[in-house]
């Protein structure tokens, strides 16, 4: 008989990488629910949310640019903007001086599409998180502590 498994916890409910976890999963779950109806995934949503972010700013956005904002793989980068360029909502034209690189800009229908999405998607995370009231600036602030402490 193999030697009893020990865990450092007591329980699931003790382990906070579990609960994070779980959160995720119902949180993710929550998404698609809004974001189906908008044909976009969670993963096109946050790349499209990324874009739009720095487009205020720059543009001159690139893939590079985009993978950054959301701390994601290049590659997988690459695969969703082609997905959402042969939906309509970007477009990739060569860079004006980087000659490897592209900018990425939103079409028009990707900029209604990604509004739509950020109204759906911002309601969802106030219900969401609505049971941690006057918490969720402190939980907001551990998650930020957490990215900060873990980031390469």
């Amino acid at each position: 008989m193999p030697k009893e498994i020990e865990f450092h916890f007591k329980s699931p409910n003790d382990s906070p990488g579990y609960l994070l976890g779980q959160v995720t999963m119902l949180w993710q779950r929550k998404q698609k629910k809004v974001l189906d109806p908008l044909d976009l995934t969670q993963t096109q949503f946050a790349l499209l949310a990324a874009l739009g972010w720095l487009s205020k700013k720059s543009n001159a956005v690139t893939q590079s640019d985009i993978a950054n904002q959301s701390n994601a793989d290049r590659m997988m980068v690459s695969k969703v903007l082609r997905t959402l360029e042969e939906k309509g909502f970007i477009t990739r034209a060569e860079h004006e001086t980087d000659t490897r690189a592209k900018t990425i800009r939103l079409t028009k229908e990707g900029g209604v599409v990604l509004q739509k999405a950020l109204i759906e998607i911002e309601r969802a995370d106030v219900e969401f998180f609505a049971s941690l009231s006057n918490r969720l600036p402190a939980f907001n602030k551990n998650m930020v502590s957490l990215i900060d402490t873990n980031s390469e």
